[in-house]
């Protein structure tokens, strides 16, 4: 789905959230902390983020929003903790584009049903991610790419994990464009840019940030950005839209998710203050800096966007042949 879509979401989320409810409901919640439970490790930078929103949501509520790391499971272990907690609000997931639009299609069987084990609350964050070269790469663009990839016998991409974003835009390019780069998948994005840096693969997709202080330092090039429009951080570089590829314009995302059963009046209220804390302009200052979007949302707003994005993740998976370990 395009940036600008989600952008235009964001502008009418405000007035779409304040849906009727129990007023007195919504006045009293929360009245004791609320557990985000993340699907990743501490330190990651959408952890950060999350705990940037934490901060302004005590300021407004009272209450603590703590985060609470569970990593590992292709997030299961995440998706299952908050499927099985009360719902009442307290106890909240973070899921994100694999969790809820790829691994319906990679797995034969979850054991969580994306659309009917949550309820969704807004969106959070969106993020674009950029094809990185090994700088012994002859190519300054996706042209000049293509044109030498045809022309060796290997060449490999890194994803940051096996079944994701940065795995499946490897996938549509190939697709794409005529070549054949082989897939080389790693346990997270550091040992992805680690290898991208040191030649063992010659390209990855991956986020920004994480490839930016090795362009500054001449190890890699950025050769095309996912986003709709070029990024700040990088205005040179074109995307791959500009570049003849318009499949490739993948924003990867997350969103805030509670579990099924909720009551309307919980959900409408977490969605005005976590709304409301990510428009904040200190909050939104510090996510240009790592190239995230705020994707404020109404509840209705964020379920349709990831019906859409299971779609259109659908086709790549179905091109790859992929299908996950189980």
């Amino acid at each position: 789905m395009q940036k600008r879509h989600f952008l235009k979401l964001a502008t009418t989320a405000a007035a779409s959230a304040l849906l009727p409810a129990s007023r007195a409901f919504a006045q009293s919640f929360p009245e004791r902390p609320v557990r985000v439970v993340v699907p990743f490790a501490a330190g990651n930078t959408l952890d950060a983020a999350l705990r940037q929103v934490a901060e302004e949501f005590k300021k407004s509520t009272g209450q603590a929003m703590i985060v609470d790391n569970r990593p590992g499971g292709s997030g299961f272990i995440a998706a299952q903790a908050v499927m099985n907690a009360a719902p009442d609000g307290y106890t909240l997931l973070m899921p994100n584009t694999s969790m809820l639009t790829i691994n319906p299609h990679t797995f034969s069987r979850l054991p969580y049903d994306p659309e009917r084990s949550f309820r969704q609350v807004t969106g959070f964050v969106g993020a674009s991610m950029v094809m990185a070269v090994h700088s012994s790469v002859p190519a300054n663009n996706l042209k000049e790419f293509v044109a030498w990839a045809k022309t060796q016998s290997k060449v490999a991409y890194a994803s940051f994990t096996a079944g994701n974003s940065s795995h499946f835009a490897g996938v549509i390019l190939n697709q794409r464009a005529g070549i054949d780069m082989l897939h080389v998948p790693f346990n997270g994005t550091p040992p992805a840019v680690q290898n991208l840096i040191s030649g063992e693969v010659q390209a990855a997709f991956l986020p920004l940030l994480a490839v930016k202080p090795h362009l500054e330092s001449g190890r890699v090039k950025v050769i095309a950005i996912t986003s709709t429009n070029r990024s700040p951080l990088l205005p040179a570089v074109a995307t791959f839209k500009e570049q003849g590829f318009p499949s490739l314009e993948i924003y990867i995302w997350s969103s805030i998710a509670a579990p099924a059963g909720t009551p309307d009046a919980v959900i409408m209220k977490l969605n005005a203050e976590i709304n409301k804390a990510m428009m904040v302009p200190e909050v939104r200052e510090k996510w240009r800096t790592m190239d995230f979007s705020a994707l404020a949302m109404s509840p209705e707003q964020i379920k349709t966007f990831i019906a859409a994005d299971y779609t259109r993740w659908a086709e790549a998976v179905k091109i790859s042949g992929f299908k996950a370990n189980e």
